[in-house]
């Protein structure tokens, strides 16, 4: 029996795992799901060390608890991959618009329904089926290859411990690749790999005036009016080109090279059904780019919201004690987060008019950007592996989302080699998440096809 076989055949017993494991509410964000991400982690690690991986350990944080496992190859010399996923899940409640319960999955032909199921759940799992196949149709008892896997449990709450949980194991997670499966393909029928990721940073601008709400007939016109202000701001923050006008925010961007916006190109985007997805009637944004270069590989501000002074029903005819507006900043790689919020405030500051104050509060230290070599003997042989399981070429993407990828690749010093087989209309973080069961299974024959290809090119794999 091949891999594949093996992994049609073992079928039955894998999406009756993972129903097990989609079942576990491990909500990071809520309190009250603390004890089930934990409930996650056993979970885990148990299901791991039945697959045969001689360690499998839950790894404490200052917040939710991670799951280690290390199954060394024969041969000390060979590489060592580190597969990078997290157990945790978005919240979700039936009455947020889901047709079946969240968190009693439901397999409806080749589809399970439930949260977790492609983010990321699914394509954690794969990868024990994927390992087991490899060993049991080669008759071996360890990997050509030294597989480490780490799995977080606070992914979907920013990944605030992840960090230093890397550092203080950075010995134990030594590696010479890390595979990211924690994104998505093109689409089913179109197999692509993820090169990359934006960062992000994100902040609260606030500007006060007066230190009460006044009446606009008396004061209107002869005091600085807080509202006006933030929108004078707000509408600066781009040219009239669409670029960014932070000072500074362009000199550490990482321009796209030729040979990727050719490869961007190649892939079939159909921009009308993607403003239709959007319900957006045009698309915009900086010029010279197309739209997937701007959502993809080129950074970004975005007003999320903004509110200022009477907002209910009836008139209120006063100037405003304050504005305020909420702003995100994606970013490409070469940009730091910290940088970019320094500039940030030197704007704030140069637009706000005498007789007003500002203040801005970033969320955090923001996250950066990460990419991979295009060159890299990893990720060639990742792009092989899926070609042998898919039996068609597979193309290269990036995402917009922002994750802790960044952190991995700085922290670790190994570059970075995305794997994963999900798809943009699992839904995932939305009602009704589904993943492809069979979508899985070649993420799993994928896999096995990795290892076996990087113990092959042993001498080149760093």
């Amino acid at each position: 029996m091949d891999v594949r076989g093996y992994v049609e055949r073992h079928r039955g017993e894998f999406v009756a795992a993972l129903k097990e494991w989609v079942a576990i509410p491990s909500v990071s964000a809520d309190p009250g799901h603390h004890g089930d991400v934990r409930r996650s982690a056993e979970w885990l690690r148990d299901h791991l060390a039945a697959t045969g991986f001689p360690t499998a350990e839950i790894w404490e944080t200052d917040g939710m608890p991670a799951v280690f496992a290390e199954w060394p190859a024969a041969d000390p010399g060979a590489p060592v991959v580190l597969v990078y996923g997290h157990h945790d899940v978005q919240p979700a409640r039936a009455a947020d618009g889901w047709h079946t319960d969240p968190f009693v999955p439901e397999e409806r032909g080749d589809r399970l329904i439930g949260r977790g199921a492609s983010d990321d759940k699914g394509q954690v799992l794969f990868h024990a089926l994927g390992v087991r196949a490899l060993l049991e149709t080669a008759g071996a008892s360890a990997p050509p290859v030294t597989v480490r896997m780490l799995v977080e449990g606070e992914e979907e709450s920013g990944s605030p411990h992840f960090p230093d949980l890397l550092r203080r194991h950075r010995d134990r997670l030594a590696c010479d690749a890390v595979v990211i499966s924690d994104t998505t393909m093109w689409s089913a029928d179109v197999p692509s790999m993820c090169v990359g990721m934006r960062g992000l940073t994100d902040c609260e601008i606030s500007v006060f005036g007066p230190e009460t709400d006044v009446h606009s007939g008396s004061f209107g016109g002869a005091v600085p009016n807080p509202a006006r202000a933030m929108a004078d701001l707000l509408a600066g923050l781009h040219d009239e080109r669409g670029r960014v006008a932070v000072p500074g925010f362009y000199d550490d961007a990482a321009a796209v090279s030729d040979e990727e916006r050719a490869l961007i190109a190649k892939l079939p985007f159909d921009e009308a059904a993607w403003l239709r997805t959007a319900g957006s009637p045009a698309a915009a944004g900086e010029a010279g780019y197309s739209t997937l270069e701007r959502i993809w590989v080129r950074p970004t501000a975005e007003i999320n919201g903004m509110w200022s002074g009477h907002t209910g029903a009836g008139t209120k005819t006063i100037v405003p004690r304050s504005a305020h507006a909420k702003v995100s900043f994606r970013l490409v790689p070469g940009q730091e987060p910290a940088r970019v919020q320094q500039g940030v405030r030197a704007f704030v500051a140069e637009r706000v008019p005498e007789g007003l104050r500002a203040e801005v509060e970033f969320g955090g230290p923001g996250v950066r950007a990460c990419a991979s070599d295009l060159s890299s003997p990893v990720l060639r042989a990742a792009r092989a592996a899926m070609e042998q399981a898919f039996g068609t070429e597979v193309l290269f993407t990036r995402e917009g989302g922002s994750g802790p990828e960044a952190d991995i690749a700085d922290i670790l010093g190994a570059p970075l080699v995305f794997l994963a087989v999900g798809l943009d209309e699992d839904r995932i973080h939305a009602p009704d998440e589904k993943v492809e069961i069979p979508l899985l299974l070649k993420g799993a024959e994928s896999a096995a096809y990795l290892w076996e290809r990087l113990g092959r090119q042993a001498p080149q794999a760093g």
